[in-house]
């Protein structure tokens, strides 16, 4: 049985854990949505965590199994006019089961119901097609807008490449 709700601050050391497993070093490689060869160093710290959590325009949601462990999470963060979805983390061993499809069906739900967005923004590296193309099936489209990497913030990884960027993507929510 899953179980989802909001992240508390005591959630911050199992979610940097599963954030970290789901993106960076070896334990990333058992799933699909690695950054391994692309970044090295963290993907994210406790001090950052315990921004956003403090945040009242952002909001974490996680999915914790039988036992509690926590198994997804996302983050949500309100801008003027769209809702921004980020840092969608599934357990590695886990990806490919239909989880990621449920934090994003979620993640929107919450956008519309608690700030009455209709419009979900994402940002995903460019160098990732797998990734976006995965998003593309779920209804998200490239805008042709781009982010610059931010390069020399170590709070965000130690790039492995000199050509990283982002594309961003976006899904108007059904009303």
């Amino acid at each position: 049985m899953r179980v989802w709700r909001t992240a508390t601050q005591a959630d911050i050391p199992a979610l940097e854990a599963l954030i970290e497993s789901a993106y960076r070093g070896d334990a990333s490689r058992a799933g699909w949505t690695t950054e391994a060869d692309l970044l090295g160093g963290n993907r994210i710290s406790q001090a950052m965590l315990a921004e956003t959590l403090a945040d009242t325009n952002q909001q974490m949601l996680v999915c914790a199994a039988e036992g509690a462990e926590l198994i997804a999470c996302v983050t949500l963060q309100k801008r003027p006019d769209y809702g921004y979805i980020g840092t969608v983390s599934v357990q590695p061993t886990l990806q490919g089961g239909g989880l990621g499809r449920e934090i994003l069906a979620r993640s929107e739900d919450w956008l519309r119901q608690n700030w009455g967005l209709t419009l979900a923004r994402m940002t995903v590296i460019a160098q990732r097609p797998e990734l976006i193309a995965w998003y593309q099936r779920r209804g998200y489209h490239d805008t042709g807008e781009t982010a610059p990497f931010p390069y020399g913030d170590t709070r965000f990884g130690a790039p492995k490449r000199d050509d990283l960027y982002f594309c961003v993507l976006e899904k108007r929510l059904a009303a």
